[in-house]
């Protein structure tokens, strides 16, 4: 996700997925699919021409969103002769920009996936989700990830593609998932003595953010209160991170954690080298690329007392400008997308998760998706909404690995204080 954090503006870098690999196609791919305009005309009714920009989710020329898109907007033509696609795909590092300088100029497109959309509400820019989804789309959304989109009261963002955490584990190493922080020391100390790392625990700088977040919802803590109020100091998370503490000391993980980030032990997890981590669907291709036959599981997120109900949700966001007035044409577009066929396309294709619940349910029969899409519908978000969000998030990569070998309370007390500054 370097390369989608890198890309999105501020307020979006804070909900964007973490799951993706990094990399990109050519910036600014440009694909126009769909019938002409003459045919158009024949087939009866008005032709309109919706353009769509989207970022590129893929490694490289195989996979690159291009021809996922291309497939959409050719099927739906058909469906809607009347109807053209104009398709821009965008790599992640020049995307929020790119269209910055659209909007600027007057120039935006119909359909903007993967950025930031409440800057664009303020500026009145945006047609609400009520206007450009039918009442059975809407409904079929996953209802937390739908919520995040509302600003000010109404819908305007609409989830397009989400991720979420559960715990991996080398069944070699770990023959059964642990469910408790107990059966994690447990089982991490029978690993460490066979020479490998028991626990994978990535506290640097790349997402540091992710992996606080899940540990101290084990604990029924997290950044912040049911009514939003910040809690980062909070006794819950002193005690999660002094847990930790102990957990390293004992030798139960890498050497130093606050200099380990999730792509490298990811990467060792998938070699053989640790016994278990908390990953995202992402980690999936790189077992499949890196040690096709590694013997693991993928379980619930292991809390102090039993495993999380809930878990570390993320996703990517949909919004429709209203400059060019194809409203209609637009909700027409966006149904179609949304149908559980191209969910589940896209989805498979990039290691990630449906937002709609329909699509959650068609892919529960993949034993290693199943615990992300379990804890879908009861996702937990950051507090992204929150201007300190971004600040705080910002310190947590820099320091929160401190809290393993100095003292937790000052360290989360700290960050506890840039979250409240006035």
């Amino acid at each position: 996700m370097k390369r989608i954090l890198a890309g999105a503006t501020a307020a979006s870098a804070l909900l964007v997925l973490t799951a993706c690999g990094s990399g990109s196609s050519s910036t600014g791919t440009t694909a126009t699919t769909g019938a002409a305009t003459s045919a158009a005309a024949s087939a009866g009714g008005a032709p309109v021409t919706l353009k769509l920009v989207a970022p590129d989710y893929g490694s490289g020329p195989a996979d690159a969103s291009a021809a996922y898109w291309k497939t959409v907007t050719d099927d739906f033509t058909k469906a809607n002769p009347t109807i053209k696609v104009e398709t821009t795909v965008i790599n992640w590092n020049d995307l929020a920009t790119k269209v910055a300088t659209m909007v600027q100029n007057g120039q935006q497109p119909d359909v903007y996936v993967g950025g930031d959309y409440a800057g664009f509400v303020k500026d009145n820019l945006l047609y609400p989700v009520t206007d450009v989804l039918s009442p059975a789309t809407q409904q079929n959304l996953l209802k937390p990830f739908a919520d995040k989109g509302i600003v000010n009261g109404k819908a305007y963002g609409i989830p397009f593609v989400s991720s979420a955490r559960a715990l991996f584990y080398n069944k070699d190493l770990v023959p059964t998932a642990p469910t408790t922080w107990d059966q994690i020391k447990t089982s991490a100390d029978a690993v460490k003595a066979k020479g490998k790392i028991g626990f994978g625990l990535p506290l640097g700088s790349e997402e540091a953010q992710a992996e606080t977040m899940l540990w101290e919802l084990g604990n029924g803590g997290g950044y912040t209160d049911a009514s939003g109020k910040w809690t980062v100091d909070s006794p819950a998370n002193v005690a999660t991170f002094t847990w930790l503490q102990s957990l390293v000391k004992a030798g139960d993980t890498e050497p130093n954690p606050a200099n380990k980030n999730r792509t490298d032990l990811w990467k060792q997890f998938a070699s053989g080298q640790i016994g278990m981590i908390n990953g995202s669907p992402a980690l999936l291709p790189i077992i499949k690329s890196t040690n096709a036959k590694l013997n693991f599981g993928v379980a619930p997120v292991a809390g102090k007392t039993g495993p999380l109900t809930t878990t570390l949700g993320v996703a990517d966001f949909l919004m429709a400008f209203n400059k060019s007035g194809h409203k209609d044409a637009i909700k027409k577009f966006l149904d179609f997308t949304y149908q559980d066929t191209y969910q589940e396309k896209f989805d498979l294709e990039y290691s990630l998760l449906p937002v709609t619940t329909s699509a959650t349910t068609a892919l529960q029969s993949d034993a290693n998706l199943k615990p992300f899409l379990t804890a879908l519908p009861t996702a937990t978000f950051y507090p992204f909404t929150d201007p300190a969000w971004t600040p705080v998030s910002a310190q947590i990569k820099q320091i929160i690995g401190t809290a393993l070998t100095g003292d937790p309370a000052k360290v989360l007390g700290q960050i506890q204080a840039t979250a409240t500054k006035k």
